[in-house]
């Protein structure tokens, strides 16, 4: 059986640094720092006062008050991101057969601010205690991949992926496997995530994972630099439109890029650390790299994960090294959540749209925050920090790793007929 090759047709972004793509792109090839002090609550006792919030969003145009109401926002962010995604893409064309359109969307914690809410409320509540109705269908993780089929009757497959912070990339894959297996003709494959609020926020203080660099939030993600100390929280949303080409040439669609593999691989060594020599991490690479058919010196640019961890740098580096030996030397690699924080379940969905856009505009977007290298990464290889930077990408890769050693990788290509 011939698989089918499988394109990118529409994009859509919620995120801190925008909420569109072309806000977005902008600010992220200008390497902008989406962080500030959080305004959703009162930080007076947690020990990490900021994060990377989305501003200013409204989606009071696509939905009405009533139905704001019955959505967590990390459903909210996934129905504004998917909107400009569809809308982008015209797989909302009525002439179009929707029973083969499908939606995969992720998340890695769903609906935590309304599980927190009504919690809350029900210990508060001595004499009447109960929960909301809405409680349930409101905080369910797979319940933003149900609300975009219902919005635009896709009745194509339909369900969530979870994997930590890797589970946007696992749903890239799945819809990617699908789509060139010929099980759909196009798949909404996005996701999102809204976790700045006192359980997220206090739950990875509690394991440290979260920077305190409360003086100087805008310069607190800073991935690879001696002085980093934990990631950054993020929030928002991602959408992709994956489509087999044949669709999109019947339809005339435009087409940003070409995804060509993708890999998967767990480490199977801690439920939080990364394997110290990057094992898993190795795995995954190699596994996209055959899934793509390509050799290691095919890959211009290096989207990583690089969350700003002391170990999760070093061990994901350790990986690049061992898999793209002196290639290594040759290729860009940055990591973006620099900018934008990690944004969780969402942040493969967001970093793949980086890496579209890069592939597209042969752009390659900064590390932020540089100061000072970790003295056990190799100072020879290109980071792009600080400031973007123009060259030819044919391929770009880019790595998502989870909590539970759960490792995806991805391989997107300048499109060509």
């Amino acid at each position: 059986m011939e698989l089918k090759r499988v394109v990118v047709t529409g994009l859509g972004a919620v995120t801190p640094l925008g909420n569109d793509v072309k806000t977005f792109w902008t600010s992220i090839q200008e390497g902008e720092s989406g962080a500030g002090a959080i305004t959703k609550f009162d930080t007076t006792k947690f020990k990490t006062k900021f994060a990377c919030e989305v501003k200013n969003f409204d989606i009071s145009s696509i939905l009405e008050n009533k139905e704001i109401r019955a959505l967590d926002l990390f459903s909210q962010y996934a129905i504004a991101a998917s909107e400009e995604a569809v809308l982008h893409s015209g797989i909302n064309d009525e002439r179009l057969d929707k029973t083969k359109i499908g939606v995969i969307w992720s998340s890695g914690i769903g609906g935590v601010e309304t599980f927190q809410e009504e919690v809350i409320k029900y210990a508060e509540n001595d004499r009447n205690p109960r929960f909301s109705p809405y409680f349930i269908p409101k905080m369910i993780v797979d319940i933003a991949a149900g609300h975009i089929s219902i919005r635009h009757g896709f009745m194509g497959l339909n369900f969530c992926v979870v994997s930590a912070c890797a589970s946007s990339t696992h749903g890239i894959i799945d819809a990617f496997n699908y789509l060139r297996l010929g099980k759909a003709n196009a798949i909404v494959c996005g996701g999102s995530e809204a976790p700045i609020n006192e359980v997220s926020i206090g739950g990875f203080n509690s394991i440290r994972a979260l920077s305190t660099r409360n003086d100087e939030p805008e310069k607190a993600s800073r991935p690879y630099d001696k002085d980093r100390n934990g990631f950054v929280m993020g929030e928002g949303s991602g959408c992709i439109i994956l489509e087999t080409l044949e669709h999109a040439r019947q339809r005339g669609a435009t087409i940003y890029a070409e995804l060509v593999g993708g890999g998967m691989s767990a480490d199977a060594y801690h439920i939080t650390a990364p394997h110290p020599e990057g094992k898993g991490a190795q795995l995954v690479m190699l596994d996209a790299l055959n899934d793509a058919h390509i050799k290691t010196t095919d890959i211009d640019y290096i989207n990583t994960h690089g969350t700003s961890t002391s170990l999760g740098d070093i061990a994901e580096i350790k990986a690049i090294q061992s898999v793209f030996q002196e290639h290594a030397y040759h290729l860009n690699i940055s990591s973006t959540k620099s900018m934008t924080g990690h944004l969780l379940g969402a942040a493969g969905i967001v970093e793949a749209i980086i890496s579209i856009l890069s592939v597209k505009n042969d752009i390659v977007p900064p590390t932020i925050n540089f100061n000072e290298l970790d003295e056990n990464i190799d100072p020879l290889l290109n980071f792009t920090f600080n400031k973007a930077e123009k060259r030819k990408i044919n391929y770009a890769l880019s790595n998502t790793f989870g909590f539970g050693g759960h490792n995806a990788s991805v391989i997107f290509k300048k499109f060509e007929e």
